[in-house]
């Protein structure tokens, strides 16, 4: 790659006049050793994954194996279509995507990890209701996947993707991350924009802990999938409208190092500490260890 860090990648983009994408295109083409059309394409594939994966979220009811979660995307999809819904009907539809691709994941379906399998809801659910929203075809959505994908490059080799190494601000604050920076691309803003819009996104998950209930990357995992797809709608927002992360991006990913190399074990993925080791979060790892279901909130039976 002729880039290491978002600074870098700026200046590469500044001096050859072309797009993040781009540059992330031809790089990933020259060290794979495959054509740019055969990355396209593979690409492509990916985001037609993504898409099916957000259509079978919101269609179903279904709980998952451990019957902790399922079912919510297609609730929040209908809430949020109504007059009184707090969010703006796009804003909650990149929030039900989300949800949705999140609980496919959970029950054991056909997902994209981007750049995890615990945050691959946020991408896909800015992406899908974006290109709904402004008509966008498929190709120009690659064109953000290829974006998304040189900032969550310089995030893995400069810091950490990972819940087990840095909690999940290293998760679904990178895909906030590279959601926001790639929705900024797609949306014509310049590459600095775009690296603004990455570091005002990590700064608002700084500390955010990896504490899935029973291991399962289930509760709170599918929730912040949720959220973090609206937020990172925020921070392109914030970017496009001129907003600056005063901190630099490169920093900011810096101290996420810092962070996540701080935090105790119990909050990194391990399930022996935060929500995990509540009393309630006690409880169904029990009943997930007798092999019982934790009956779902919406079940009768807990009606």
């Amino acid at each position: 790659m002729r880039f290491s860090s978002l600074k870098e990648l700026a200046l590469v983009c500044a001096d050859e006049g072309k797009p993040i994408y781009r540059i992330m295109l031809e790089d990933q083409a020259k060290e794979s050793g495959r054509s740019a059309e055969q990355e396209w394409d593979k690409m492509k594939k990916y985001y037609g994954i993504m898409k099916e994966a957000v259509t079978k979220g919101i269609a179903s009811e279904k709980t998952s194996r451990s019957g902790l979660t399922g079912g919510d995307a297609k609730r929040v999809f209908e809430y949020t279509r109504k007059p009184d819904a707090s969010l703006e009907p796009f804003t909650g539809l990149a929030m039900a995507y989300a949800l949705a691709v999140s609980e496919v994941n959970a029950s054991m379906g056909r997902i994209v990890a981007t750049p995890t399998a615990g945050s691959c809801g946020v991408i896909p659910g800015v992406f899908v209701s974006s290109q709904e929203r402004f008509g966008w075809n498929d190709d120009h959505m690659v064109k953000g996947l290829f974006c998304a994908g040189a900032i969550g490059y310089v995030i893995a080799n400069n810091s950490f993707i990972s819940g087990a190494e840095g909690g999940c601000q290293a998760e679904i604050g990178s895909a906030i991350g590279m959601a926001a920076g790639a929705l900024v691309e797609l949306k014509e803003g310049t590459p600095a924009q775009a690296i603004h819009a990455v570091g005002l996104a990590l700064k608002n998950t700084l500390g955010l802990i990896c504490d899935p209930v029973g291991g399962l990357v289930e509760i709170p995992c599918i929730v912040r999938n949720g959220f973090g797809a609206v937020n990172a709608l925020a921070a392109a927002d914030m970017a496009l409208a001129g907003v600056r992360s005063v901190i630099p991006s490169d920093e900011v990913i810096q101290v996420m190092l810092e962070v996540g190399s701080a935090m105790p074990d119990a909050h990194r993925e391990t399930a022996r500490g935060g929500l995990a080791q509540t009393p309630t979060g006690k409880q169904i790892i029990e009943q997930l260890a007798k092999g019982k279901k934790k009956p779902h909130a919406d079940s009768k039976e807990t009606k």
